[in-house]
């Protein structure tokens, strides 16, 4: 075959095709690897940052930086004058002896056998738990604030420090109505004294942030945020008497007694309950307002006790159909049910039914804050109450006395001793009484007072007063007050029937 045939042959032509998709290929994949290859140090990778700063605009990143070299201040400023609490209680208990013997057959009754002979006495040892503050230093002594319920019934008391020394601690002063207590260590270790705030000047939506012992050693001298959820709240735990900060910083138990601080690192109050099914934080936390503490404080270091201030009433909060029956619809106070015969509310001349809305100028909102206002009172010192009584507002001076227990449970001299409502459409269904049943209602008779000595009982309806009729709360108080002088009784329904009760001679 010669040369033309062979270029033209078929064979040629394949060969030539796969040739020129070879050298097409490797020409392609040289094209694409140079592409790929960065020409220039300058290109931008994707973990390499811009620079713009980033995905966070820098001005943004700035001012979080900021707010958390706050946080950090703060807490570097007050943790050291955090402690930690831990509490001994001794009780000694009969504790049964075991004898198997017994346990099998039964007790022996032999003539020297003395069955009725006393259980021998244990000790039994319970721990506790909680934190507390350091607030105020007189040479080496230093005082810390805790709460009442921290070192109540203890029989030893220990206070760790943040560096993991161990004192003893001394109760100096207690006080169970404001659930406030006060330590003291004596030791030639330096402690940095918490500052106090102003618990007057917190808002809704402040920053609050919560130091203490959250459960224990384990997380020990924890730092939590959140802010103020609500000021003034009421109804603490075992009658704490108390205007709590609310907030939704997290605190547990073993946090009692720690600070709740400000953003500017002041103490605005003290860590003291939780509202939970479960016992643990679920955003409603209390401590009582630094200000409640300040007076006590004070008290605590110079006599070991408080003097709360006496009025001598027993304080109601009425619900709206209440203050509407009483001429006070939409007015904040409490009312003054019951006054103690001889006390300074009845020698300055507050009676049975007037409802209290100021105190020497300031608002009263409920009776757990009159209640708090009046212990804050030096004894000896004169308050001027504003009350409503029949519709009009009326100044009345008073001098407050020392409270004791004694004074204050002395039902005997409580006037009248009965509470009552009006008896409204959903009482009467609720009670199952005919619609026009009439009377006022006897929620409430309090035991040995003037009420309950002349036959009144819970479940009465009151239909007189010393013979006048009474048809709402309104003309109850009313005639109370001016038809009652020398005596008192009653005419009302029990049951099916209409009596009088026996008269009460003041």
């Amino acid at each position: 075959m010669n040369l033309t045939q062979s270029l033209s042959s078929k064979k040629f032509f394949i060969f030539n095709l796969v040739l020129i998709g070879v050298i097409f290929g490797f020409s392609l994949a040289f094209l694409s690897f140079s592409c790929s290859t960065p020409q220039s140090k300058n290109v931008a990778r994707a973990q390499e940052s811009p620079s713009s700063g980033g995905l966070i605009p820098a001005d943004a990143l700035s001012q979080a930086e900021g707010l958390q070299a706050v946080f950090r201040s703060v807490a570097d400023k007050v943790l050291p004058s955090v402690v930690e609490v831990k509490t001994v209680s001794v009780q000694r208990r009969q504790s049964p002896n075991f004898n198997p013997w017994e346990f099998f057959f039964g007790p022996r009754n032999g003539p020297n056998q003395d069955n009725n002979s006393p259980a021998p006495e244990r000790e039994f040892r319970s721990q506790g738990m909680g934190s507390g503050i350091v607030v105020r230093q007189n040479k080496d002594l230093y005082y810390i604030l805790t709460n009442n319920h921290v070192v109540d019934g203890a029989t030893e008391i220990q206070v760790l420090s943040k560096d993991g020394k161990e004192y003893k601690g001394e109760l100096v002063g207690k006080d169970s109505r404001r659930d406030l207590a006060l330590l003291s260590i004596e030791t030639g270790d330096f402690f940095p004294v918490a500052v106090l705030g102003n618990s007057d000047d917190v808002r809704v939506g402040d920053w609050a942030i919560a130091m203490g012992n959250p459960l224990g050693e384990q997380f020990a001298f924890s730092v939590t945020m959140g802010i103020v959820s609500a000021v003034g709240r009421t109804g603490g735990p075992q009658g704490n008497i108390n205007d709590f900060i609310q907030t939704d910083a997290p605190i547990n138990q073993g946090n009692s007694g720690g600070p709740l601080v400000n953003i500017r690192g002041e103490v605005i109050g003290v860590n003291t309950w939780i509202a939970s099914s479960t016992g643990g934080s679920v955003g409603l936390g209390f401590a009582i307002p630094i200000n409640n503490a300040k007076g006590p404080i004070d008290e605590f270091v110079s006599t070991g006790s408080i003097s709360d201030g006496w009025l001598g009433v027993s304080l109601v909060d009425l619900d709206r159909d209440t203050l509407q029956a009483l001429g006070v619809d939409g007015r904040r106070g409490a009312l003054a049910s019951q006054v103690f015969l001889g006390s300074p509310a009845d020698k300055g001349g507050i009676q049975p039914g007037d409802f209290i809305i100021a105190v020497d100028g300031r608002e009263v909102r409920n009776s757990s804050q009159l209640t708090l206002i009046v212990g804050n009172i030096r004894p000896g010192d004169s308050a001027t109450f504003t009350v409503i009584r029949d519709g009009a507002s009326k100044d009345i001076k008073v001098k407050i006395e020392t409270r004791t227990d004694e004074v204050s449970a002395d039902n005997k001299k409580l006037w009248p001793g009965v509470i009552v409502v009006t008896l409204s459409d959903s009482l009467r269904d609720s009670l199952r009484l005919d619609k026009n049943a009439r009377g006022l209602y006897v929620a409430n008779v309090i035991a040995e007072s003037p009420a309950a000595i002349i036959g009144l009982q819970r479940g009465d309806r009151i239909t007189a007063v010393n013979d006048m009729p009474v048809r709402d709360m309104a003309e109850f108080y009313k005639t109370l007050r001016e038809k009652t002088g020398k005596e008192l009784w009653f005419s009302f329904i029990r049951g099916d029937s209409t009596l009088d009760s026996l008269k009460f001679k003041r």
